[in-house]
């Protein structure tokens, strides 16, 4: 059987093609396989970003493979449901910068894939849902959660509540995307953006995305001193030395991840 996700590294950039066709629908295996590709990357020194797309031109992800869901044994849908969460929760957390190439329907736990992912951008004929309560279940895979704080209550409720289906349009509106681009390149578009990382020191960007996704859950003020206590620390790095002498140089820096 083939692979559920494609991985294929580029440079510092890995592409990760979900291929699981015809939607790309997630299973648990498929689940725990995009964990184990994360971990990976996290401990790859040369992996700065991950673009994450699917095959073809319909389908980004369906979501949950309802055919797993078809049945009364609680046990598997725990097991499910637990690895929807360690999976995207991981995606979150994932060092460098996630990047989501949406290229067609993002469905359920298709769109929380993407939620995970620190930026988003879209193919033009993109549509992108939360749909669960229309059979009876909700988002497992963080999606109340992540919607909600990227788009706002109300929008998040009219998704989830209402099952509304957003077009590229309404989701750049809102937020909950940053760019449509022309059908048939948002692959390519997310990589160029991606290789923007190869400028910026890795230890630098893992330190200020933690930062940033404090935001989340603290207040505002709670991270005032730990700012300056993590520029503080970068002195200890390799990278914060070479990015410095670079600029002072007029030469191009080469980051050590470290």
């Amino acid at each position: 059987m083939s692979q559920p996700i494609l991985v294929e590294k580029q440079g510092h950039v890995a592409l990760l093609t979900l291929n699981n066709p015809p939607a790309h629908t997630w299973t648990p295996e498929s689940l725990h396989f995009l964990v184990d590709i994360v971990e990976e990357l996290n401990a790859d020194k040369d992996n700065y970003a991950l673009v994450i797309t699917g095959s073809g031109e319909k389908f980004f992800s369906a979501g949950a493979d309802l055919n797993r869901f078809n049945h009364d044994d609680k046990g598997q849908v725990f097991d499910f449901s637990a690895a929807f969460g360690k999976s995207f929760e991981t995606l979150t957390n994932y060092n460098g910068v996630s990047i989501a190439a949406i290229n067609g329907y993002a469905m359920g736990g298709g769109l929380e894939v993407a939620l995970a992912c620190d930026i988003r951008i879209a193919d033009a004929h993109a549509q992108m849902a939360l749909p669960e309560c229309a059979v009876g279940l909700l988002p497992c895979g963080l999606g109340s959660q992540h919607l909600s704080w990227l788009v706002g209550e109300q929008w998040a409720k009219r998704m989830i509540l209402l099952g509304e289906r957003l077009k590229t349009d309404k989701a750049l509106e809102i937020g909950l995307i940053s760019e449509i681009v022309e059908s048939g390149t948002v692959a390519e578009k997310a990589i160029e953006l991606a290789r923007k990382v190869e400028g910026q020191s890795p230890t630098s960007v893992r330190v200020c995305k933690e930062l940033i996704m404090a935001a989340r859950s603290q207040p505002l003020n709670a991270n005032f001193v730990t700012e300056r206590e993590q520029f503080v620390k970068l002195w200890d790095s390799q990278d914060q030395k070479e990015g410095v002498s670079a600029f002072v140089e007029k030469r191009k820096a080469e980051w050590k991840n470290a």
